[in-house]
């Protein structure tokens, strides 16, 4: 990536109204030498480098083989964009909801759920000194209570602007349909989603099964993978309000063709592209809690032993459903599917 590329910053350029943000391209603030007020873990000559400059160094110089893959990504990320959106639209703060802020490193993280979220918040807590050195030490529910991480949504438009200028940007993507199986498994089938089985379960159940037992209209625990799908694409589910986030497409979380992202990570390199932003962040001693080494493979498998009662008609509706996140984050359609 070239210092024309880095000039090409996604950010917030105005505020309209009340409520309403619009996003467009704007110089970015990066020099060689980069101002002494970039917080980082890095120093050079006395100054402090921030995560972002020293990416841009790392792109300036002969690249690592991962360096060039994470810049194939951004490529490859900024074409499919081109190419696959054209409408501007106005974005709300809320839609910044997601994009977590370090201010300490100079780190925006946009969380995705099932794509290793939690542990990733257990490293910005760790990193920030909101919690245990050690990120594995953090359970899950402080990881993810309120207010324990700001948002970029709680900050002013000049403030948006300003982190979005200096800040290094990243996020996990997963393949979508194994992502959406596992969604599937935690908050609906497993005992431990009794929550959301009441929440949402119940809903599905008395919508779309014929005759639901009186178990199943209360607890909502028995939600098969096709009613679940089916769920996903009524029209009448999208007019009831935005998808939960589990099972929202990563490209509506995280609006990858309107900010920047100077780092794409995926689920299926994870611990590699953990290491990766931890370098740049100047922590490398720190260790991401990593999954076991079968959840990559068990993913899979699970994902299409779901979708083979799926029949090709509704395969083929879900994928456009989830097309977008296929074609900016560069998956293929997975061998499982029969696409007409």
């Amino acid at each position: 990536m070239g210092k024309r590329c880095w000039r090409r910053r996604a950010l917030v350029a105005a505020c309209l109204g009340a409520a309403l943000l619009l996003l467009g391209a704007a110089p970015r603030a990066l020099r060689p030498a980069f101002e002494n007020r970039a917080v980082g873990s890095s120093w050079l000559g006395g100054k402090r480098r921030s995560p972002l400059q020293m990416l841009y160094d790392l792109d300036q110089g002969p690249r690592s083989a991962l360096a060039e893959v994470h810049r194939q990504r951004r490529d490859l990320l900024r074409r499919a964009c081109s190419r696959h959106t054209r409408r501007q639209h106005l974005l709300q703060p809320e839609d910044l909801r997601h994009v977590l802020v370090d201010d300490a490193h100079s780190l925006l993280y946009c969380y995705v759920p099932k794509v290793a979220c939690t542990n990733w918040k257990r490293v910005l807590l760790a990193l920030s000194g909101r919690g245990p050195g050690d990120p594995r030490a953090i359970p899950a529910h402080e990881a993810h209570a309120p207010g324990r991480l700001p948002s970029l949504a709680d900050f002013s438009p000049a403030e948006v602007n300003r982190r979005l200028r200096a800040y290094l940007a990243f996020l996990f993507v997963r393949e979508p349909f194994e992502r959406l199986a596992s969604a599937y498994r935690n908050k609906l089938q497993r005992p431990w989603g009794a929550t959301f089985q009441r929440r949402f379960g119940t809903g599905i159940v008395r919508r779309l099964r014929p005759r639901p037992g009186p178990d199943a209209l209360v607890r909502g625990h028995d939600v098969r993978f096709d009613e679940f799908l089916a769920y996903l694409l009524d029209p009448r589910t999208r007019r009831d309000g935005p998808f939960n986030e589990h099972w929202e497409r990563a490209h509506a979380l995280c609006h990858p063709c309107r900010l920047r992202y100077d780092v794409v990570g995926k689920f299926e390199t994870l611990a590699e592209d953990a290491a990766f932003v931890l370098s740049l962040v100047g922590a490398p001693g720190l260790r991401f809690p990593e999954p076991p080494s079968r959840a990559r493979a068990a993913g899979r498998d699970r994902a299409a032993r779901l979708f083979r009662d799926i029949s090709p008609f509704y395969q083929q509706r879900l994928y456009g459903l989830y097309r977008m996140d296929f074609l900016l984050f560069n998956y293929s359609v997975p061998s499982y599917l029969r696409l007409r």
